[in-house]
């Protein structure tokens, strides 16, 4: 069986250490695709990868790109493509440099990549994502947003730090919109079966809720620049489950036509993700005070993406 392709689009920080992680776990063959200014930038990352591929016994090939033609036929699309957050500025704050970023690869990904499976990482993550859907007119199947899985990861490790657990032992669910109105539901924050509940105080749940809703601006702040190591194994993850069929059942930016009471909107949903993309879209029963938390949410991205759909 031919190895499957799996394009990058941007070759930054989190381009780079998609495809490193796509190598190590040789998934398929990596495209690291950016625009023709930082093609030979992308090569050469491309390059350096490949040469450490050798070190950790991994055949995968990573191709460096700036040309479109490089992409045709990708069973996945990865996209990180627009300028990263910086200090003070909130998600989205990016809406006006990364919309025409975000419609330009979508109008190629539908010449030269149709069929592929698509995950976008680009902030505003849940107006992008729906952009390059509208603009692609693809089934709500094959186009997801990476938000949920980061954004339970962080929720996954405070709690864990806060219990004394293993990480290997939490499982936490976030919803709603990847930015500070998202939603974390305490039903569905275990430890090995156990209740979060019955381990950490409320006190203690509410700082670490917090703390995730604002655990990108904590990076970007200490960095300077948005995180890149969690986003890209998340991403990783999702394209995991779907090239292996996994079946994995994962808290991701999906399109919405009624579930949780939403239509024609991108938010934060456990969905499982397996050979045929978003195969399903699982409906929590939620408290009162989580529905009105996630109407919130959900009413911080309608107006980004408003924003998004007046500047057609």
């Amino acid at each position: 069986m031919a190895r499957k392709k799996i394009g990058l689009i941007g070759a930054g920080n989190i381009g780079g250490e998609l495809a490193n992680l796509l190598v190590q776990k040789q998934l398929g063959d990596v495209v690291l695709f950016d625009i023709p200014a930082k093609e030979n930038f992308a090569k050469g990352k491309a390059l350096d990868l490949e040469q450490a591929s050798t070190l950790l016994g991994a055949d995968a090939k990573v191709t460096g790109s700036g040309n479109w033609e490089d992409l045709s036929g990708a069973d996945v699309l990865i996209i990180t493509a627009g300028i990263p957050r910086k200090p003070g500025q909130s998600r989205d704050d990016l809406v006006e440099v990364n919309l025409p970023i975000i419609r330009n690869v979508a109008d190629n990904a539908k010449k030269h990549c149709p069929n592929a499976f698509v995950i976008v990482i680009s902030n505003p993550l849940d107006a992008m994502v729906y952009e390059y859907k509208r603009r692609v007119g693809a089934p709500r199947e094959k186009v997801v947003g990476m938000a949920g899985v980061l954004d339970s990861a962080r929720l996954a490790l405070f709690l864990a730090r806060e219990a004394g657990a293993s990480v290997k032992d939490v499982r936490a669910t976030v919803l709603g919109g990847h930015g500070d109105d998202m939603v974390p539901v305490v039903s569905a924050c275990t430890v090995n079966g156990v209740a979060i509940t019955e381990l950490v105080k409320k006190e203690a749940l509410d700082k670490i809720f917090d703390r995730t809703r604002k655990g990108g601006g904590e990076i970007v702040t200490l960095m300077g620049t948005s995180a890149y190591y969690a986003p890209a194994a998340s991403a990783v993850l999702m394209a995991e489950a779907y090239l292996l069929d996994q079946k994995r059942l994962l808290p991701c930016a999906a399109y919405l036509d009624g579930e949780y009471g939403y239509k024609d909107l991108y938010m934060g949903v456990p969905v499982v993700i397996g050979a045929g993309g978003v195969e399903k879209i699982v409906q929590l029963s939620l408290t009162e005070e989580e529905k009105g938390m996630l109407k919130k949410s959900a009413d911080s991205v309608q107006k980004v993406v408003d924003l998004v759909k007046s500047k057609s």
